[in-house]
Order: structure tokens, then C-alpha cells, then sequence
């Protein structure tokens, strides 16, 4: 059990003994009080809000309350002080031993150290990336793609049951336009001049090999075929090979999906047929005629009956059609389809969008409210665009998809351990600037340098050790100073940020602790070449410095696990 989590159950007890003697009522929701570290750390070392939380229910004084708390929590052998503060915040400060004990527990626990069971095997789906299957994946994916897989292994690591997707939108006109941009190459490939590529196809040189595999497997039997005997067959080569390719990519930022789930096997399923009659049985769907878009005049408009969702009875400022006037289903129909699939098997959804998909959010959380009577847990992590910046200015890099900078373009260009770190050093839903000369800039104004080159010095501390000759010894923790106790009381955070990130839905916090912690890792080396006694590293003290290496190994430790949350190396060595 980690520090603060143990603190949890001390605070648990202490209210469990002001219960039995009827200090305090029975019953009380305890759920919103906190354990943490104070804001200033010389007020102590654990803060709990509990009196706050449990006053007003309670009918007391919250520093009444607070007293009475610190009466019970004073009395724990490991706290020194407890005291009130302010309204009724309760501080406690911990004998050095706690923190010898955490340390002692990060060794022990490994790749495992922050591993929590909050989510309790909960199941959830997290939806991410999803980008059309028409090409290789841009600049305009990246960020969703690496927010969406650092919070799936994010939330695993915090206990719950996590299932990848992403969902192939194989259904839609787009995919038409793809198979006749093939059947162009197609012709093209069978020694046709084709000319320039006409507007409203897609251009780019990937669908080359697409067409090559065709014109060899049936020679020219498409050339002046009607479209309807192609169509089919081109869509399905072409979006085979388009999911390949995106596979390809995700791959190169390493990840990997557990689920493709195909919008035209959805609606083959009848799975859209089959959530429009559960909505029109609870009587929240209807047939009903539009009013005419702002700006439209009766003569432009024709009022077409179409099959409206309620969806102003969940907070939309208007009822959504879901389906189109040739009766084909809209965007809005099939996915509320796709998302009826998911909730069949998860507690849970999450969807990772980009930020031009935030006008549709309110009517698709309607329909899931809907569709699962408000029982199933659906959230939507917004992410917004990437300024691609070369020594802060606006970087065009060779566009070899046609007309867009590819995934591919970028992770070659800097690695994907830049890509992934960089693309989580802000929360999802602020813009970002990447530039290409930071990124891969070796200093502290580089976050993925810093960090990575505080786990590379730390690696690099018993290559070190066996050049100075120095003998080895078993640490002692007694040995560790206050200022290298205050360095453990930073790592004995990582299990309840990994909780406030997973709770939050918010991986980004990973990225922000690791930075405080290289900071910190980089002040305490730096401080060696101040006072030579501060070093890591003493010739002459075998039992002091295997104490330091116990303590490096510590921290090299939570970054390694914090990195692993981003799918970033810990790298041994740094060139």
C-alpha cells in the first residue's frame, strides 16, 4: 500500500472511531475527501480535507470537526504534528521513516509502483484515431492518435479493463470517391493517359500500388465497364489497402488497436435499423419535417418528412434527422448506431475527436444517454490542431500523400519518442506548436530531452561506479539527508497522479509530473558539482553512495514507468 493511500484508510479509522463514540453521524458520504500534499510544503507533508467535506453533513463546525480528527490522526506513530489550517484543513507531518518505507516500496513493486485498482475491472471503450480510410494518416491524426492510446494504457494501469477501437468509416461517399480515384490509377497503370488527377479525387501517389495490384490480378476488364460493375470491388481493394497503410502508421508511433469495427458491416448488421426501433419505442424518435436552414427562403426550401431524434429533450437546440431524404443514414444516424454496438459490451465510452467535430458532441451524448438510459458512462476528449513550426516559424515539409504532411512524414523526422512525449506536453483540448528544431532540441527548454536524459544519467551512474573502483556495498536509507527525503516525497505522488490523470481523463499530467521530477533529479546531480561531499558517486564512502544509487534507481524507476503510461522509451544512454 503506497503513502497516501495508507493515509486514506488512517482517515477512514479516524472517522470510524469518531463514529463509535458518536462524535460524528453514521453514514456519511465520504467520497470527495482528499489526500494529497499540502500546496506549500512547509505547512507538512499530508493534507486531507475531510472536516470540510463532512462538516455541513455532519451539522458541525468544520474546525471542530478538524480538531477532533487531529486528536485521532495525531496519535499514529508515523506523524510527528498534526495541526488545523485555515477554514479546517487538516495537515500531518511524517517521521523520516514513512518516506525510507515508500522508497523501499517503489524498489519492490517495480514496473507495478502507481499501478492502482480504482477502476475496479470497470470496461472501457476507448475509441481513438477512427481517421477515414482514404490515405495515409496526417498531422491532423497524430495528436488524437498518441492522446487516445497514452489514456487506454493510462486507464489500464489504473485498473480498468480497456478495449482499443477504431472505427473503419467504410460506408460513407468518401469511400466512393476513393474506389474512382483508383479506377483512375487503374487506367492509368494499363498504360492510359490519364492527365492531372481531376478535382474532387484524390491525388496522391499511394494509390499507385492500389491500382498496379489491380490491373495485374484483371488486366483491362474495368477499363470501359460501367462504374456499377467496379465500384464494390475497387471500395473494398482500396480500403483494404488504405487500412494496411494506416496500420503501417500507427504502428511506427506504436500503437496497436484491439478492434476494427466496420461502418458497413455495422450497417449490414442492421445494427442502425435495430437502434432506430429501440428509440422509437421509448418515443424519441419521430417522423417530422425540419424548419428551413437560417438564410434559406421558401422558394430554396423543400420541408421533406425525415426520422427525427429527440434529441432537445437531452439539451441539443434542435431534434437531428437520422437519415437523409434518399434514406441512406446520416452521420448522426450511424453513429449513434455504432455507439448502441458499443455499449453492449462496456460500462464505459470514450471518444478521442478532433476539436472540428465539437458541434456534434451534445446530440451524441443525447443519443448515448438515450439509448442507454443514461447507465452507461460516455465522455468526449476533444483534441485540438498541431502548428507545425520549424525555429518558431511555419514549416512546410515535403507532402508526399498529394496534398497533406503525413504521420509517417513527422515520426521519421524526429522519432516517435519526440512525436509521442511532445504530443502530450499540453492538455488535448489547447492548441499546440510543434516545432521540429525544439523537439529534438538537447536542453531543459525540451521537455522529452530532459527527461530522458535524467533516466540516461541515471543508468549511466553505475558505468561510473565500476570506472571510480569503488566498492560494492548494501545501502542504508538511514543515510539519506532531508533535502534527498524530499526527493522521495515527490516520487510517493506518482501512484495518486496516475488516479487524478486516469479519473480526469487527462495523460497529460503524466508528462507534467515526469518534468518535475527530472527537474528535480537534475538539480540533485547538479548540486554534486557544487559540494563534492553531495555527489552520488564517493570514492571513499562505498555504504553513502550505494545509499545515492538506491535513491537514483528509485527515481530512475518512476520515470521509467511514467514514460512506459506515454509510450516513450527510457533511454540507457544518450548520444
Amino acid at each position: 500500500m503506497t503513502l497516501f493511500s495508507r493515509f486514506s484508510v488512517h482517515i477512514d479509522a479516524a472517522l470510524d472511531a469518531l463514529e463509535a463514540r458518536n462524535a460524528l453521524p453514521a453514514g456519511l458520504d465520504r467520497s470527495a475527501i482528499t489526500v494529497e500534499p499540502p500546496r506549500d510544503p512547509a505547512h507538512g507533508d499530508v493534507s486531507t480535507n475531510a472536516a470540510m467535506v463532512l462538516a455541513k453533513p455532519a451539522g458541525m463546525n468544520p474546525r471542530v470537526l478538524a480538531d477532533l480528527l487531529v486528536g485521532e490522526l495525531g496519535a499514529l506513530d508515523e506523524v510527528t504534528d498534526a495541526s488545523v489550517a485555515g477554514p479546517g484543513f487538516i495537515n500531518l507531518r511524517l517521521v523520516g521513516d514513512s518516506w525510507r518505507e515508500e522508497l523501499a516500496l517503489i524498489h519492490a513493486e517495480g514496473g507495478d509502483y502507481g499501478r492502482s485498482a480504482m477502476g475496479q475491472g470497470r470496461r472501457v471503450n476507448v475509441e481513438y484515431v477512427s481517421a477515414n480510410p482514404t490515405g495515409p494518416m496526417h498531422v491532423g491524426h497524430c495528436r488524437g492518435a498518441v492522446v487516445g492510446d497514452a489514456l487506454a494504457a493510462l486507464l489500464e494501469f489504473a485498473g480498468h479493463q480497456v478495449t482499443r477501437e477504431y472505427y473503419v468509416n467504410d460506408a460513407g461517399g468518401q469511400v466512393d470517391v476513393l474506389a474512382r480515384s483508383v479506377h483512375l490509377r487503374y487506367r492509368e497503370a494499363l498504360g492510359e493517359a490519364v492527365g492531372a488527377v481531376p478535382e474532387g479525387l484524390y491525388p496522391g501517389d499511394y494509390l499507385i500500388p492500389v491500382a498496379g495490384k489491380l490491373a495485374a490480378e484483371y488486366g483491362d476488364r474495368f477499363v470501359g465497364a460501367p462504374e456499377s460493375a467496379w465500384l464494390g470491388l475497387f471500395r473494398a481493394e482500396a480500403v483494404s489497402a488504405m487500412m494496411d497503410i494506416i496500420r503501417v502508421d500507427l504502428a511506427k508511433l506504436g500503437i496497436h488497436h484491439d478492434l476494427f469495427s466496420s461502418e458497413a458491416e455495422l450497417q449490414a448488421a442492421g445494427k442502425p435499423e435495430a437502434a432506430e426501433k429501440w428509440l422509437r419505442d421509448q418515443g424519441l424518435v419521430y417522423d417530422g419535417v425540419l424548419e428551413a436552414p437560417k438564410g434559406e427562403t421558401p422558394e430554396d426550401w423543400e420541408p421533406v418528412e425525415l426520422p427525427l431524434f429527440r434529441s432537445t429533450r437531452f439539451g441539443d437546440d434542435q431534434d437531428r434527422p437520422i437519415k437523409k431524404s434518399d434514406g441512406s443514414w446520416t452521420y448522426f444516424g450511424a453513429d449513434l448506431a455504432y455507439h448502441y454496438q458499443k455499449a453492449e459490451t462496456a460500462d464505459e465510452l470514450i471518444d478521442i475527436w478532433g476539436a472540428d467535430h465539437a458541434g456534434t458532441v451534445k446530440r451524441i451524448k443525447a443519443a448515448v444517454a438515450a439509448l442507454t438510459d443514461g447507465k452507461k458512462k460516455f465522455d468526449v476528449k476533444l483534441v485540438q490542431m498541431v502548428r507545425l513550426l520549424k525555429n518558431g516559424e511555419p514549416f512546410k515539409m515535403s507532402k508526399r500523400a498529394g496534398n497533406f504532411v503525413t504521420l509517417a512524414d513527422i515520426v521519421e523526422e524526429v522519432g516517435k519518442d519526440a512525436v509521442r512525449f511532445t504530443m502530450l506536453t499540453r492538455k488535448a483540448d489547447a492548441q499546440m506548436d510543434f516545432d521540429f528544431a525544439k523537439v529534438v532540441e538537447a536542453s531543459r527548454d525540451n521537455p522529452v530531452f530532459y527527461v530522458q536524459y535524467a533516466h540516461a544519467r541515471i543508468a549511466s551512474l553505475k558505468r561510473k561506479l565500476a570506472e571510480a573502483g569503488v566498492a560494492p556495498a548494501a545501502p542504508n536509507a538511514e543515510r539519506l539527508d532531508d533535502y534527498e527525503l524530499g526527493l522521495v516525497k515527490l516520487l510517493a505522488q506518482f501512484p495518486r497522479i496516475v488516479e487524478a490523470a486516469a479519473s480526469s481523463r487527462e495523460p497529460h499530467r503524466i508528462a507534467f509530473y515526469l518534468g518535475d521530477v527530472a527537474a528535480a533529479f537534475h538539480a540533485w546531480w547538479n548540486l554534486g558539482n557544487d559540494r563534492p561531499d553531495a555527489r552520488v558517486i564517493l570514492a571513499n564512502n562505498p555504504e553513502l553512495t550505494a545509499t545515492r544509487l538506491y535513491l537514483a534507481d528509485g527515481i530512475g524507476q518512476v520515470i521509467r514507468n511514467g514514460l512506459h503510461l506515454m509510450g516513450v522509451e527510457a533511454l540507457e544512454e544518450m548520444n
